[in-house]
C-alpha cells in the first residue's frame, strides 16, 4: 500500500508542474490589442507589458539595416516608430500602406521593439471599418 502512496503522489506533482507550466505559458503569451493611443497612456506600463499594437505602415518609412527593420505605424494622426528585430522573415503582405500588426514592449527609447509582425494589404482583401456602410436593405417579397 506504501508503494501505492509514492506513486500517486508522484503522478500528482508531475499533474501540478504541467498545470503550472500551462498556464505561465498561457499568461506569458497572452498579449491584448491596443491601439497607438492606448500605448501612449499605458505609462510605465507600456514597458513592462508585452502589449500588440495596430496602425498602418506609413509610405516611405521601411527602412531595413543590419537585421532590423525600422518603420512607422500610423492610426488616427499619430506615430509610433517601430523596430523589428525578429527572426522570421517578414509577411509579402507587409508594405507601404498596409495594415500591420507588431507584438513587442515599448522601449525606454520611445521606439516599439517588435518580436512579432502580421500584415495585410486592406485593400487587398476588405476595406477598413471605417469605410464600410451599411448594407441597403432587401425588400421582403410576400407571397402568401
Amino acid at each position: 500500500m506504501r508503494k501505492y502512496g509514492k506513486f500517486a503522489a508522484l503522478i500528482a506533482l508531475v499533474i501540478g508542474a504541467l498545470l503550472w507550466l500551462a498556464s505561465s505559458g498561457v499568461n506569458q503569451t497572452k498579449t491584448y490589442y491596443k491601439t497607438i493611443a492606448e500605448v501612449g497612456q499605458m505609462g510605465d506600463r507600456a514597458f513592462d507589458q508585452r502589449v500588440r499594437v495596430a496602425g498602418d505602415v506609413e509610405s516611405g518609412s521601411i527602412k531595413r539595416s543590419e537585421g532590423q527593420v525600422r518603420f512607422t505605424l500610423v492610426q488616427d494622426k499619430l506615430h509610433l516608430q517601430v523596430a523589428y528585430t525578429g527572426r522570421d522573415p517578414l509577411p509579402d503582405t507587409f508594405r507601404d500602406g498596409a495594415q500591420a500588426l507588431a507584438d513587442g514592449r515599448m522601449g525606454h527609447d520611445g521606439v516599439f521593439h517588435a518580436s512579432q509582425i502580421q500584415a495585410k494589404c486592406a485593400s487587398k482583401y476588405e476595406a477598413k471599418p471605417s469605410q464600410l456602410r451599411a448594407a441597403p436593405a432587401l425588400p421582403v417579397n410576400k407571397t402568401s
